[in-house]
């Protein structure tokens, strides 16, 4: 029988081991996964079944925005993901919490602030500090949009954003060409967009400081 386990996915490996350090005071049960970038990340989880949370920062190697807590959340919806960040603007809390994240820790925020996040957040409650950003309803409506792919057809719509053709994204990712071809499709049809490039906005606009 595996321990439960908590995944903290972050790039910075000073600020990584004072989370785990915290973690393994305040939730001494958990066992602790790290990753630190968006691949390593998909990867963990695949080989940690028994992850329970994620302890997510948004800016990693390989992530664009909210593209990994978007990631996370269609393809292991009931894991709740805790984004914990320096950029505590309000727009960005919301955003974070349209988006599917079950709670928002700032860095700056202390140690006893970020544990009772956590325990709100595993006992099935959302955690975020107060907010003065009004619900977006672009925000809402391209959540609904995204939500509608697959996790394959999410991560084709990643490298889609960074310009790779389909033969380029086939090797990417380990698929054949006329599949990629038949993703492109159902993900244009998806997103109710006209062209690659009409997609390949929609996810820049997924960035922090990026306005629907």
């Amino acid at each position: 029988m595996l321990p439960p386990t908590l995944l903290v996915a972050d790039d910075h490996p000073l600020f990584r081991a004072a989370v785990i350090h915290m973690l393994r005071e305040h939730l001494p049960q958990y066992a602790i996964v790290e990753a630190a970038s968006a691949a390593t990340l998909g990867q963990a989880l695949q080989a940690h079944p028994e992850v329970e949370l994620v302890l997510l920062d948004l800016a990693m190697p390989g992530a664009r925005g909210f593209s990994a807590l978007l990631h996370v959340r269609g393809e292991y919806p009931e894991i709740p993901v805790v984004i914990i960040s320096s950029n505590d603007q309000p727009r960005v809390i919301r955003r974070a919490q349209q988006f599917g994240a079950a709670g928002f820790i700032p860095k700056s925020a202390p140690a006893d602030t970020m544990a009772a996040a956590l325990d709100a957040v595993l006992a099935g409650d959302n955690w975020f500090p107060p907010m003065e950003a009004e619900r977006s309803e672009a925000d809402a409506a391209l959540a609904a949009r995204l939500a509608q792919l697959t996790p394959q057809q999410f991560r084709v719509l990643l490298c889609l954003a960074d310009g790779l053709l389909n033969k380029q994204i086939a090797h990417e990712l380990g698929l054949a060409e006329n599949t990629v071809k038949v993703h492109v499709t159902a993900i244009l049809k998806k997103l109710e967009c006209y062209s690659r490039t009409q997609a390949a906005v929609l996810v820049k606009s997924l960035e922090n400081d990026q306005e629907l």
